[in-house]
């Protein structure tokens, strides 16, 4: 004969595993810490070098992710294009050009650089020597959804 008591357990245990089922499956969200510089792996690439910092969601932030990309002299990040995700750039050494608003403009150390959702940019490195910056990415619940590949 089952007992309240049994119903209670049983009702109980299945909260439990429904609740581990559920937080099992979630990232955990990024709390407060340090990246120190000589602990991010510089992986090359094409165009010359990147640092990938962390990638996840945060107390308020569906997704925050970070990244340091090296561009080597007369290279393109990437062909001019467009996401979902707003991104602030900040140019930490050499000379680069970005297309912002349809316009290429001119940036060095120090600049800041915005890069709305959907709309097309890009950066290239305008100098003789090698141009690093630092990539913010983010998204929040007003995020659009990205488009479907053609």
């Amino acid at each position: 004969m089952i007992t309240s008591r049994d119903l209670k357990v049983a009702t109980l245990a299945a909260i439990a595993i429904l609740c581990a089922l559920t937080l099992g499956g979630q990232t955990p969200i990024l709390h407060s810490t340090v990246f120190n510089w000589n602990s991010l792996v510089e992986k090359p690439t094409p165009q010359g070098s990147i640092r990938s910092v962390f990638r996840g969601p945060t107390a308020t932030l569906n997704q925050l992710e970070m990244h340091v990309t090296t561009l080597n002299p007369g290279q393109a990040s990437h062909p001019p294009h467009k996401h979902p995700s707003e991104e602030v750039i900040i140019i930490r050494e050499g000379a680069v050009e970005t297309l912002s608003g349809g316009k290429w403009i001119k940036a060095g150390p120090g600049s800041i650089l915005f890069e709305a959702s959907n709309e097309v940019h890009t950066t290239k490195n305008t100098g003789t020597v090698p141009a690093t910056y630092t990539v913010i990415s983010f998204e929040t619940d007003k995020t659009p959804k990205a488009e479907a590949a053609p």
